[in-house]
């Protein structure tokens, strides 16, 4: 049952010389007419809510009409509201009709003429001739030059002593509007301080609670971003900061209120940073990094199982670069523990297989030598990296079926002498030290 009335088409039939239509007609009419009408009154909505405004106007109306491909109406363009007259010519048919204002000719013709607008131009100038800069209205002046060169620049530069280099009335002013309510920016200040409180784990549990939690903080997205970014950058020393950064980061990941594909691109680089950092924490005690380095590849990992699919490049692309840092015999040994355990959180079972597995006796002759020398301060870090590789291998034992427990003494020095030729004889002894003839297996056939 359509909500336009069949009636109204049988007039403006019986008015052109149709006198009889089908009922069936009628009503294709007037359904096709209520769509037409919502179909313009939509469009119609969509001018007034970009203008801005709450009142439907005629202009949206005959906009709307423009868009859709219909002539539009004209002589109802009014600043005013409409005001409608109601004149009856017999019982039961009124005619509705628009008012005319009326206007007084002596106030029109004394009425003083408004203003001429001017017309849009447009002039072009040159900035510079020849290095040289020509003295037209449109260039600074060289005063103006001089008063720039005695700002102070440089990121971190106090505005405030500006005064000192003879400049006064230096205003600062923030290159984008603020679009921050005063409670979200009470919100970031104390978030963040809070988050970064080393004596009170409580206050920072809450912090980080909150983040991963509160629907009402998107808007907060870039500023979290920007300033992981920074404190990873200038705090690469301080383990505590890096930590809790990447908790941070983590907080973020798992508000389920978030939109954070835009931001991912972003939020990589400070993870990636702690895992394959060059020099991170003290300098004395370098092991002291691993821990931070385990926590950044599971946050990898994490970010790579959640927006794989939204990114088709990013697995690829971590995946490459772990391995150019595993591989890299100039890196130092816990970037190339980072590269290990970031290639195995990124691609998984298939990663050590194919990207892990056929370099390990190539890396392991960079290892030996370390683990040999019982008075090198790296063999310390020399033996985390083996361990981590033979953790990162024993993933191809749980892919591997129908394998046999019991092992016979002639076929375990045949898988011995095979496990060396695969793996080098370092880590094929530590292997087969753990008596686990499924895993041994696994690595010879995989």
């Amino acid at each position: 049952m359509s909500v336009w009335n069949p009636e109204n088409i049988k007039d403006v039939a019986e008015s052109i010389g149709i006198v009889s239509l089908n009922d069936d007609v009628l009503q294709g009419l007037s359904s096709d007419i209520e769509y037409r009408l919502s179909q313009v009154l939509e469009e119609a909505l969509k001018f007034m809510r970009h203008s801005k405004r709450a009142t439907l106007s005629t202009h949206d109306v005959a906009q709307a009409l423009k868009v859709l491909d219909v002539e539009p109406l004209y002589g109802y363009e009014s600043t005013r509201p409409l005001r409608f007259g109601e004149a009856s010519i017999g019982p039961g048919q009124p005619i509705f009709y628009v008012e005319d204002e009326e206007v007084d000719f002596e106030k029109l013709i004394n009425a003083p003429l408004p203003k001429v607008p001017r017309e849009i131009t447009l002039t072009a100038h040159f900035l510079s001739v020849d290095g040289n800069q020509p003295t037209i209205p449109q260039n600074p002046t060289v005063a103006d030059s001089r008063t720039q060169e005695l700002v102070p620049k440089g990121p971190g530069v106090n505005p405030h002593l500006a005064t000192i280099n003879l400049v006064d009335n230096v205003t600062v002013k923030p290159l984008v509007k603020h679009l921050l309510s005063k409670e979200l920016q009470l919100y970031f200040s104390n978030a963040c301080s809070a988050v970064f409180d080393e004596n009170s784990d409580e206050y920072r549990a809450a912090a980080l609670a909150s983040i991963r939690t509160d629907p009402g903080l998107h808007q907060l997205i870039p500023y979290f971003v920007q300033f992981i970014a920074e404190k990873v950058t200038h705090n690469l020393k301080n383990l505590f900061i890096l930590t809790q950064t990447l908790q941070l980061t983590s907080a973020l990941l798992d508000n389920k209120n978030f939109y954070l594909d835009p931001y991912i691109a972003s939020l990589i680089p400070p993870v990636l940073t702690c895992l394959i950092g060059r020099h991170l924490g003290s300098p004395a005690t370098p092991l002291s990094s691993y821990s931070l380095r385990t926590t950044a590849a599971t946050l990898l990992g994490s970010i790579c199982r959640k927006y794989a699919k939204s990114s088709h490049t990013l697995k690829p692309r971590l995946a490459r670069t772990c391995l150019k840092h595993f591989l890299d015999p100039t890196k130092p040994l816990a970037t190339n523990y980072g590269g290990i355990i970031g290639l195995q959180a990124v691609g998984g079972i298939e990663a050590v297989r194919v990207l892990i597995l056929p370099n390990v006796r190539e890396y392991e002759t960079l290892i030996r030598e370390l683990l040999e020398d019982e008075g090198s301060p790296k063999q310390a870090e020399a033996e985390a990296v083996l361990t981590a590789l033979i953790s990162a291998l024993q993933t191809l034992e749980a892919d591997a079926t129908g394998l046999r427990n019991g092992v016979q003494n002639g076929e375990s020095a045949d898988q011995g002498r095979r496990l060396q030729d695969k793996v080098g004889p370092l880590i094929a002894g530590r292997i087969m030290q753990m008596g686990r003839p499924m895993f041994v297996k696994a690595l010879i056939e995989a």
